[in-house]
């Protein structure tokens, strides 16, 4: 079959060290396929543990949807009234020698830019001010797991531009707060348990350990060679930027939930209007802009589709327009920094991943194959 053959074929030139696929609809997965070893001696396989990363970052926004849902929290709540601290948040207006030049935001931050990446938080790889700020002051990075790496300073107002980084660990925090339970007792009582999605976790439980991938990183040579990264186990913060596991199964039961309006085997976690609600576009006149590495070896630039308008929805980047015999206008997407991709088209009642671990995050020759794998998925 065309899908399994580009797995196949990406595996064997080298474009990715191994690969698992699916495709799904709303009633129930279409196809699935994997190629290569995800650890050695071990094949991938539709149960294959992943470091997730930045697709924690969907479920930690649809746990704050959970509330707007219920009436305990709305879009436009200021982070800082339910978490004070977030009020001594500055924008970094540039230096003075070494010392940072800070000053008050000109807009409160709300939920919505955080779940838009408007609220001036940026990473490191794609903003050089936070790394000199963190190399200047001995800040520590997000994936420190310590509460004060969420303190370095915005690097734009609130609702001015869209800048990718660490927001969703705020809206975390927001969701922590106001329910009083820690993020991932949350997501156990709320998601992941009605969902069946007895795979995904904050830590690598022992039931999910055997089935743990391998990372691997492109070295200067081409090659793939074996590299360390993951999540902070046991941290200060369950950041929802990037502390989940999960395997493709579980999580296209999170995508396949949106495809039926909130709910999964008779399990309701949204409700319709919810989900409409959470899928329209969050972002008001601002659009996603290119975001430019400044650290090739952990990722290339990123501009999906160029040309076309994307925006973000209050979970996921969002296309405005269709692309020709691939995703349509509304759908949303997103990803980790190893490479673990997927969609969800609600127009084409489609949802599909395509997942490894290997950096450099879309390096050209994974977006070949991704995009070789959706032109695939609606060809069949």
């Amino acid at each position: 079959m065309a899908l399994q053959n580009v797995l196949d074929e990406a595996v064997s030139a080298k474009d990715a060290p191994f690969l698992v696929g699916m495709t799904a609809n709303a009633q129930g997965v279409t196809w699935s396929g994997a190629a290569g070893e995800a650890a050695p001696g071990r094949p991938a396989a539709t149960d294959t543990v992943f470091r997730i990363f930045s697709m924690t970052k969907a479920v930690g926004s649809t746990a704050a949807m959970i509330l707007i849902d219920r009436g305990e929290l709305d879009f436009d709540t200021p982070v800082e009234e339910v978490l004070p601290e977030f009020a001594d948040m500055r924008v970094l207006d540039g230096w003075d020698g070494d010392t940072p030049v800070l000053r008050a935001p000109k807009s409160k931050a709300t939920a919505r830019h955080l779940a838009t990446h408007t609220s001036g938080l940026e990473y490191e790889f794609w903003n050089a001010g936070p790394g000199q700020y963190m190399e200047k002051t001995g800040a520590v990075s997000i994936l420190s797991g310590l509460k004060a790496s969420m303190f370095y300073p915005m690097m734009t107002d609130p609702g001015t531009r869209w800048g990718y980084g660490p927001s969703i660990d705020w809206l975390g925090l927001m969701v922590e707060k106001i329910s009083g339970k820690r993020i991932d007792a949350f997501l156990k009582e709320n998601l992941f348990e009605p969902l069946g999605m007895s795979d995904t976790d904050v830590e690598v439980r022992d039931h999910m350990a055997p089935r743990l991938a391998g990372v691997k990183a492109r070295g200067e040579d081409g090659q793939f060679g074996d590299f360390e990264l993951a999540p902070p186990s046991d941290p200060e913060v369950y950041g929802m930027g990037h502390a989940l596991y999960s395997t493709p199964e579980d999580y296209m039961k999170f995508l396949r939930m949106f495809l039926n309006r909130g709910a999964l085997n008779g399990h309701r976690v949204l409700s319709e209007q919810g989900v409409a609600r959470m899928l329209e576009n969050h972002m008001g006149p601002l659009t996603f802009e290119k975001m430019v590495t400044v650290a090739p070896p952990v990722t290339a630039d990123f501009d999906p589709f160029p040309g076309t308008t994307k925006t973000h929805s209050f979970g996921f980047m969002r296309n405005e327009a269709d692309i020709p015999g691939m995703r349509r206008a509304g759908s949303q997407s997103w990803a980790g920094v190893l490479n673990s991709h997927y969609w969800f088209d609600p127009t084409s009642d489609l949802a599909a991943v395509i997942m490894t671990q290997s950096l450099p995050f879309v390096e050209p020759r994974w977006m070949k194959t991704y995009e070789a794998f959706e032109r695939s998925a609606y060809a069949t």
